[in-house]
Formats: structure tokens, sequence, C-alpha cells
């Protein structure tokens, strides 16, 4: 995801010039006719004229110090400004000449900094303003699965999670996040998940991304985790049959859980629309106390104060590669994991003080 200023002149070095010289004194010999001497005595005068003379031009070209000063005071801010506008116009010449780069998900890291990410993060600063904490257990390096509760109607949990993940950790790392296959279906909508780095939820996209030594994001609710009613929020429904975690033990990569706090109240889900649903080809349509009764207006999220923290991860590079096929671990695993978000969510509904501050 890309800002002139008129630099005030300095007059007072033309001051000098425009300074005007005392009259001419009459020397010691011309004295008139009556007058006394002691008068004509005392003519220090013109040594002092002479100093006064030159004190103007003396004092003018300090003076002129605050100004040059204050340019140079201005003038980081202008060279910030040029370059946010230089910068802005080589990112359009290579969006325009072709000259940047996509992998073969269709991920453009370079759009993906510049541009989505810089438009969903006032969305997460200023009006969902995100709190993270233990961005410390992510990893600097190397492949990492993120686990995460899925919940809120419309899946803007995890963009927030990519943000805070972007935006927090020291290595500005990227999250690469596994979507349904939903997302890809709908025009628009599925080229920006390509190109903010997104790919199906499935165990090859996901192994490949983890060889790379990616960070992958899962929230293996999936559509039971988003579209659960308002009465059970933030009890966490069933997590599939644990295939992210042969998923990372394949990789022998650790596992992250994630717990969100918020996401369930911007979109209070009061009823589903199931017939409707059928005919849209949607796994639910959401009746919430404002959509669709306001129309568009209903669409828009409410503003809840939201949490999120990466807990300790949990390591796999410990078993052995067939551990991948055993289905008790795989069990034993994904309880863990479960249980894990699901302690760190009550422990954050506890602490906190209200849903909106």
């Amino acid at each position: 995801m890309a800002d002139a200023k008129v630099i005030p002149f300095d007059d007072d070095r033309s001051r000098g010039s425009a300074v005007q010289r005392p009259a001419r004194r009459r020397g010691a010999g011309s004295r008139r006719k009556g007058e006394p001497a002691a008068v004509h005595e005392v003519q220090p005068l013109p040594a002092r004229t002479i100093q006064q003379d030159d004190v103007p031009v003396t004092h003018e070209e300090p003076a002129a110090a605050p100004a040059a000063d204050s340019a140079a005071v201005d003038k980081p801010r202008d060279d910030g400004w040029e370059r946010r506008i230089a910068g802005g116009l080589s990112f359009l010449r290579r969006r325009l000449t072709g000259d940047y780069e996509v992998d073969d998900f269709g991920y453009d890291q370079e759009l993906t900094e510049q541009v989505l990410i810089s438009m969903v993060r006032p969305l997460y600063e200023k009006y969902f303003r995100v709190e993270v904490k233990g961005v410390e257990n992510i990893p600097s390096e190397g492949g990492a699965l993120i686990v995460a509760n899925h919940s809120g109607t419309l899946p803007l949990d995890g963009l927030m999670m990519q943000v805070a993940v972007h935006d927090n950790h020291p290595d500005n790392r990227h999250l690469r996040l596994l979507a349904a296959d939903l997302v890809f279906m709908l025009p628009v909508i599925n080229e920006l998940a390509r190109k903010a780095g997104h790919t199906l939820a499935c165990a090859e996209d996901a192994e490949r991304l983890l060889e790379r030594g990616e960070l992958v994001g899962v929230m293996p609710e999936g559509f039971k985790g988003i579209g659960k009613p308002f009465s059970e929020r933030y009890k966490l429904q069933r997590f599939g049959r644990g295939g992210f975690v042969s998923t990372a033990l394949r990789q022998g990569t650790p596992i992250i859980p994630c717990s969100i706090v918020g996401a369930e109240e911007i979109y209070p889900m009061i009823g589903n629309a199931k017939t409707l649903a059928r005919l849209l080809g949607f796994p639910y349509f959401p009746i919430t106390p404002t959509f669709p009764w306001l129309g568009p207006l209903g669409a828009v999220p409410l503003p809840t104060k939201w949490t999120i923290q990466f807990g300790e991860p949990i390591r796999t590079d410990g078993y052995p590669p067939e551990a991948a096929e055993d289905p008790m671990l795989m069990f034993n695993l994904t309880d863990q994991v479960r249980e894990q978000i699901q302690h760190t969510l009550y422990k954050l509904l506890v602490q906190r003080r209200s849903v909106f501050f």
C-alpha cells in the first residue's frame, strides 16, 4: 500500500542597505560666532556615529540565522513528503509496467504492504482498537502454524490477525491464511484474497507454505464458528478432524494457539434465514438487530474493543515422521490446542472491562 510547501524567503539581508546614515557633522574648526568653547570641545560623537553606522551591518547577518534554522527544521518534513510522492509514483510505474513479483499462489507482497494492509489498518487501529499480546511467541524465521478461534458472522477476525502479526512482529512477518473455498468463488474477493497471500484450506497448500518457512494461519472451526448464534459466543466449536495437526507434524513446525476477543459482538447473530441461504448458496444468512432491517447501514460492524493473544508454541519437531499418521496423537494435540485457546478466551473475558472499551 502512499503526500509541497511554500518555503518562506528571508528579506532581512536587504534591510542593511536601507539604513539611513546620519547627517554630516561640522568639523571642530567650524565653530560659529558666539558659541561657547566648552560646547565645541565636547565632540566625541563622530567616533560613536561611525560605530552606529556599522551596527546595522554587523547585526543583520545573525538575524538571518533563525530563518535558516527554521528552514532546516522544515526540510526533513519536506523531504518526507517528497519521498512519499516519489515512492507512490514509483509504485504506480511498476504496476503499469508489470515490474513486480507474484509467487505461484498469487501473493503480491508489495501490493499487500502498500495498499491492502494500509486499507485495513484504520479499521484495526481506530475502529476496533486491537490490543495484541504474546507476539514474542511467533518465531522470527521459519514456518509456524497459527491456530485461532473463528467468529463474527463475517471473517474480519482473519484480516485483523494478519495486520496484528505484520505490524507488531519485530520482523513484520506476513501471515498466509487458509480460507474456505467459498472465498475463492466470489468475484473481486477471490483476486484480493490471492493478492493478500491467502490460499485454499487444504493440506497440500499448507505444507508447501510451511516448507518454505512461511507463517500459516488456520481457523479450524470454519463456518461452524463464524456462523454460530450470539447465544453461543466464545464457545469453541469442533476443530474438524485435526488435519492442521497432521500438517504441522509432517513439517515439524510449532503450533501457536491464538485467542481473539471482540469479534463475537460486531454482528450479533440472532437468527439464520436458512431458506434464503440455500437459494444464495451461502452456509448461512445472518439476521442481526440491524441487518437486514437497516439495509446497507445494518452491515456496518459494531465498534467493539478487540484483544488478540498469541499463546506459547506447542512444538512438534520432537515427534517421528510417522507420528502424523497416529490418530490418537492427532486427537490429543488437537484437544490440547483447543483447550488452550478456550482457557485464554475465558481469561481475557474476565479481564475485559467492557465490550466497547
